[in-house]
Order: structure tokens, then C-alpha cells, then sequence
């Protein structure tokens, strides 16, 4: 069995740390953002029959026009921290800054560790990377889970598993 190696360096630390300030400071400044998906949340918050639908009422009457993926993270972190801009916020900001973490792995095993925190700092600094983390759209988890492919496909290549691949794949696959 592979053992997990978790391996921090301070420069990974210091570029999540950046993208952590990026994406958090003050980040009920906006209040809900996008009402549309706020009152989805809302909606999960109460039922899970909402939740898992991406219902706008808790009686599950009308869903969102996107699927409800984006929506899930959100209504179970108003479940735990009770509705509010912050707990809608939240996971799309943290979507971002896992994002920073995966594209710098992403970019450390194929061209090593300056090109990685390159990768993470690039990523952090991009004026839309910190503006999606900021609001409740969809696009930050796609973000991750585009990089998210990116890794799985580095992994399959390296490897020539094809566990890996088609792992890399599901994340296109599911948008659809």
C-alpha cells in the first residue's frame, strides 16, 4: 500500500496563504452576491430534497437553470454555520484557494518546484481568479475541477494507468 506523503513547503504555505487573504478579505462585503443561487442555499439549508435537486423552495418546486453541484457546498456549509453571506460565500472561496494548491502540484511534478509556486502565484494574482472566489457562481468549483482533471491526466501520464485517465476525464464529462 503507498503510503500518503504530505510534503509543505514554505513557498506552497506562503502562495496559499496569498490566495487565502485574496479570497477571504472582507468577503461579505458584496452580501449574498448572486440572490439567484443564495436562495437555492437557502432552500438546501432546509431540505435535502432541495439540496440534492438544487431546488429554489424548500418544496422542491423549481430548480436552478445549472446543475446542482456548485449549489451542494453551499447549502451544507449554511446547514453548519447557519444561512448567511459568509456561509454562502465560503466555499467558493475555498474552492479557489484548493485550486492554487492543486495547479502548483500540477505544475511541480512536471517542471519542478519554481514552476509550481509560478503556477500558484499566477493563479492567485489573476484578477478573475480572486473576483469568482468571491461570489457564489459555479465557476470557482469548475476552476478546481478543471485543475483537478489537469493533475489526474499528469498522474495518468506518468503512470500509463488508466484509473488515472479516466479519472481526468470525469470532470469534462460531468458538465454535461
Amino acid at each position: 500500500a503507498a503510503s500518503l506523503r504530505l510534503r509543505l513547503n514554505p513557498w506552497l504555505l506562503a502562495v496559499l496563504a496569498l490566495a487565502a487573504v485574496l479570497c477571504l478579505w472582507n468577503l461579505t462585503l458584496d452580501g449574498y452576491s448572486n440572490t439567484y443561487y443564495a436562495a437555492a442555499a437557502k432552500a438546501g439549508s432546509v431540505s435535502w430534497k432541495a439540496w440534492f435537486f438544487g431546488a429554489l423552495d424548500p418544496g422542491s418546486f423549481i430548480t436552478v437553470d445549472k446543475p446542482p453541484l456548485s449549489l451542494w457546498p453551499m447549502g451544507l456549509s449554511a446547514r453548519v454555520l447557519g444561512f448567511s453571506s459568509f456561509a454562502i460565500l465560503l466555499p467558493q472561496a475555498l474552492c479557489s484557494v484548493a485550486s492554487v494548491g492543486v495547479l502548483y502540484s500540477t505544475v511541480r511534478r512536471v517542471f519542478g518546484n519554481a514552476a509550481g509556486v509560478a503556477a500558484g502565484v499566477a493563479l492567485a494574482l489573476t484578477p478573475i481568479s480572486v473576483a469568482i472566489a468571491r461570489v457564489n457562481n459555479p465557476d470557482a468549483l469548475l476552476v478546481l475541477l478543471l485543475v483537478v482533471s489537469a493533475w489526474l491526466l499528469v498522474r495518468a501520464l506518468e503512470t500509463g494507468r488508466v484509473k488515472w485517465l479516466s479519472g481526468a476525464a470525469w470532470p469534462l464529462a460531468s458538465r454535461s
